[in-house]
Formats: C-alpha cells, structure tokens, sequence
C-alpha cells in the first residue's frame, strides 16, 4: 500500500518506519523529489544514512495521534459528517496545545 500511497504524498520528506525499508520504496520517494527518512532494517549490510532529526518527528506525530485518540468523540467517531467530525479533530487538538 505504501507505494500506491506514495504516488499521492506531498512534501520534502518521506518519513517511514523499519518496515517500509525497500529499495523499490526509496526509490519511489526519490523519483517524487523526496528525502526517503527511513529506519534502516537490521538485515542490511550496508545500510544508508538516516537524518536523525527528521526521523524524531515521525515519533512526535505517533505520539499526538495517541493523545488525540484519548478523546473519545474523536476515537469513535460518532459524527455523521466529516465537517463535524474535522471540528471535533479541531477542538481536540486545540485543547492538546493549550495543556
């Protein structure tokens, strides 16, 4: 699936975890003029660079995206719509900001 995603992403960066660590993936990112910031797998026997700090944000999004599911009406999603379910995602990291 990550490929078929990649063809739609934007940005500088891709950022990925260990097992999304494929040559064929890499080199997608880089065809789409991005930095693949991705974990290498243990396996490999030489493997390539990673920017650090970029891979720190990856952690960061988890880590909001596990605050934000503490909110029950965004965990669950009881909304009908999604204007009022994208409220609800407002609200909820809004407050997320303000602690």
């Amino acid at each position: 699936m990550a490929e078929e995603l990649l063809v739609h992403a934007e940005g500088e960066a891709f950022i990925a975890d260990t097992g999304y660590d494929a040559e064929r993936i890499r080199t997608n990112a880089q065809k789409l003029e991005m930095k693949a910031v991705i974990h290498p797998h243990p396996s490999r026997k030489q493997p390539p660079p990673l920017d650090r700090a970029l891979y720190r944000l990856r952690y960061r999004v988890e880590c909001f995206f596990h605050d934000l599911k503490r909110f029950r009406a965004a965990a669950t999603r009881y909304d009908k719509t999604a204007t009022c379910y994208l409220a609800v995602l407002h609200v909820a990291s809004m407050l997320l900001w303000l602690r």
